[in-house]
């Protein structure tokens, strides 16, 4: 008997979409940072992408691995940023916005590599990657900007860029999804 692993993409690519939808629209000015956006920042962003990571290293598939273990400890590692200088840890004071540009930058950096890896893959994905791109070296800017007017304006830009990038992979999940549910290709991507 052939044994058949579930494909665990759909559920990694949910989990960065709603996570990435919501913190941006923080971003866009329309609600401060809660305790919604930490929760699927540290759960559904951070925890679920990690397991789908390792899921993805048990197909065998590096850049699944790579892209959802690392995006996945990217969540964690923001709301630990956010958190950790609240919560009293003398070593851990606020970052710095412009040392935060540059934690934002590396991961743009990291996200254009990634993005390289994308080409090929149909529409969808290239898109979420460049996307994702952007978004971090627009957030690394906003955040080099901190306290300036033009800094403002592009951290709303990022917000809306972030949208964009959560809600193509929130429709490249669905995507997947429907297909192996509906055994043939229902949306395309």
């Amino acid at each position: 008997m052939e044994k058949k692993l579930a494909n665990p993409a759909p559920l990694g690519l949910m989990g960065f979409a709603m996570t990435t939808i919501l913190l941006n629209i923080h971003n866009m000015g329309f609600f401060p940072i809660s305790a919604t956006i930490i929760s699927m920042g540290i759960f559904y962003g951070g925890l679920a992408q990690v397991i789908v990571g390792i899921m993805e290293f048990k197909k065998g598939n590096s850049f699944g691995t790579t892209a959802f273990t690392s995006y996945g400890l990217f969540w964690i590692s923001l709301v630990a940023i956010w958190l950790l200088p609240e919560m009293g840890f003398t070593k851990a004071e606020a970052s710095d916005p412009a040392f935060l540009g540059w934690y934002l930058f590396i991961w743009g950096v990291f996200s254009f590599f990634m993005w390289l890896g994308t080409w090929g893959k149909g529409k969808v994905m290239p898109f979420v990657f460049l996307t994702v791109t952007l978004l971090f070296l627009l957030l690394a800017v906003h955040n080099w900007l901190h306290g300036t007017c033009i800094g403002h304006i592009i951290g709303i830009i990022a917000g809306v860029v972030g949208v964009i990038c959560g809600s193509s992979a929130f429709y490249l999940s669905m995507a997947e999804l429907l297909e192996e549910v509906k055994g043939k290709k229902f949306l395309p991507y």
